[in-house]
């Protein structure tokens, strides 16, 4: 048997704009979200970004698969800096151009304050190298968020960052993740 990676959204928060790394829990839809988008699904090991959105479900999905969890804060989404909590029609009122740029190119102009792509992507990457090694005969589910289930999709697949804005990533959505494991 060969290993597979499967990435799985958060659910819902009740939140709106970019939450980034603030630590929102999940709603009640957020909860059975998650809980339809894996019935009937089995993994062998469960990996979470430590945020209480994604963490709190994987605890709760490994204990009734009875599979290992691990917990790996380099999973965390993107840190937005100032934008962070801040609704995007806010955003679009009041820093329109700023919010227009990053959508077409992130890497170039980030949020102010935000953490750097390069770090993002390093982050992000580090910690797949270290699942696909491990997941060579296992079904390992990597539980995170929309941004990093974008970064990861452009990298496994070659595409320019600035494609992650059409990329959906709707809540509780699963993406199997082909990832080759990088020097």
């Amino acid at each position: 048997m060969s290993g597979s990676i499967d990435l799985l959204r958060h659910g819902d928060t009740g939140q709106s704009g970019y939450r980034g790394q603030l630590d929102d829990p999940l709603s009640p839809l957020g909860w059975a979200q998650l809980r339809a988008a894996t019935a009937r699904r089995r993994w062998d090991a469960i990996i979470t970004s430590s945020l209480c959105r994604c963490a709190d479900f994987a605890r709760e999905l490994a204990t009734q698969q009875g599979v290992p969890l691990r917990v790996d804060s380099r999973l965390a989404e993107y840190h937005f800096g100032d934008w962070q909590g801040v609704s995007i029609e806010k955003l679009a009122q009041e820093q329109g151009a700023a919010l227009g740029q990053f959508w077409a190119d992130p890497v170039t102009n980030p949020p102010p304050g935000a953490e750097s792509f390069a770090a993002f992507r390093d982050r992000l990457s580090a910690a797949l190298n270290d699942i696909a090694k491990e997941a060579t005969a296992q079904r390992v589910l990597v539980v995170t968020h929309g941004g990093a289930i974008r970064l990861l999709g452009c990298e496994s697949e070659g595409r320019d960052f600035g494609d992650m804005a059409n990329i959906d990533v709707p809540h509780a959505s699963l993406h199997p993740l082909p990832w080759r494991v990088s020097a």
